[in-house]
């Protein structure tokens, strides 16, 4: 708790007086249930555009949160130039990501894209380079490197308590109804890449490394609503030796991702000595609970909910506003779309894919927590439902 505290403080004696202006791009079920409520506690953000295709939700919502600026898609670039926006958080569909990215950053826009940062490592590169030749930042939402239940676990991992890492073993599962855009392949959608790059992520700031090969298998159900893309997939990552503590031990990462399944969103890292298991894992709200275990000894922790999209925008906001790189960069986000890709390669196959590591100067740690108090009660949807289909 220290270490979050100590890092609020921080946030607030090094934010300035100015605020950092965002349009929202996209308002879909995620950007309306925990974007838009977020900015009344990120006190260095500020909302003032929002942009969308549908003209109710823009009605709606700009009164609801007194936006004064709305535009459609075609008047994008309207709003890149209005002068009324530093920035702008993506929530679109996973293929719009790359085109909405570059032409922000041709305007000098900085950006904040949801995950997965694009559909292939071309698309991820694209927007990588536009971001550096306009000297803007690029940030991918990854809430969870802010969070501070999975980055405990990662100081955990780090302090040996449970002796050296060994194995990562995760579920992520949801039902998703038929007609979300998370089952249309054209639109970047699968389980992978919605609900997967959770599972690749974890075990990635858990092990603090990058895996070597891969190999998936999907299954599916026979239902009509996964025509496009699998119901169910489950992947292995190979990690090489532990670097930093000497070892030659190779580690091992397993996870089953799920559109037809109960809610489910837990992982475990079983060392030497003792596991950490974190339930429920993912999610954007909720309490969490840790229980460690050690020769037999179970000692549980539970973590409050706290806003973690607010998290978000107070973060990138100071990165901006004190021209610091944000951690969990436009390399963070091709590390796991290259991976996801290589799972489709292996589905494909039936073989592993060897990979070369991309190496990483930044993984998250304790110290990028940052909290900021819950949303007290969930907003009313326009025009957008969750993905089990709940309005």
């Amino acid at each position: 708790m220290t270490s979050s505290n100590t890092n609020n403080n921080q946030t607030s004696q090094n934010s300035s007086d100015r605020k950092i202006r965002y349009a929202v791009v996209g308002l879909g079920w995620f950007a309306q249930a925990s974007a838009l409520p977020a900015f009344a506690q990120a006190e260095n953000s500020e909302l003032t555009a929002l942009v969308s295709g549908d003209p109710t939700k823009l009605k709606e919502l700009s009164q609801e949160y007194g936006v004064q600026h709305t535009y459609s898609y075609g008047e994008y670039e309207d709003c890149l130039t209005s002068g009324n926006v530093d920035a702008v958080y993506i929530a679109l569909p996973n293929h719009l990501h790359c085109e909405y990215t570059v032409r922000a950053a041709n305007q000098g826009i900085h950006v904040l894209c949801e995950k997965p940062m694009a559909v292939t490592e071309a698309e991820c590169e694209q927007m990588i380079s536009a971001c550096n030749s306009n000297g803007v930042k690029l940030m991918i939402a990854y809430r969870l490197h802010l969070e501070e239940a999975n980055m405990q676990a990662v100081e955990v991992v780090k302090s040996r308590q449970i002796g050296e890492p060994r194995i990562f073993n995760s579920v992520f599962t949801q039902q998703v109804e038929e007609g979300n855009i998370r089952l249309e392949e054209e639109k970047g959608g699968g389980t992978l890449d919605d609900i997967g790059i959770y599972c690749i992520n974890a075990a990635r700031y858990l092990f603090q490394d990058e895996p070597i090969a891969v190999f998936a298998t999907r299954a599916t159900n026979g239902e009509e609503r996964f025509q496009e893309v699998a119901e169910m997939t489950s992947a292995i990552l190979r990690f090489p030796g532990n670097s930093s503590t000497g070892s030659n031990a190779e580690r091992l990462a397993t996870f089953t991702c799920s559109f037809g399944a109960a809610k489910v969103s837990n992982y475990q890292i079983v060392g030497t000595k003792g596991d950490l298991q974190v339930d429920p894992a993912y999610g954007a709200q909720g309490e969490i609970t840790h229980t460690l275990t050690i020769k037999g000894e179970k000692e549980e922790r539970s973590f409050e909910s706290h806003d973690q999209l607010a998290a978000e925008f107070v973060y990138f906001s100071n990165c901006i506003l004190q021209n610091r790189d944000p951690e969990p960069s436009g390399k963070e986000g091709l590390i796991d779309v290259r991976i996801i890709r290589a799972l489709y390669h292996s589905i494909e196959t039936g073989d592993f894919v060897q990979l070369e590591p991309l190496d990483r100067d930044r993984r998250p740690a304790g110290d990028q927590i940052i909290e900021r108090p819950p949303a007290q009660q969930p907003p009313d949807l326009i025009h957008a439902a969750t993905p089990s289909g709940e309005s």
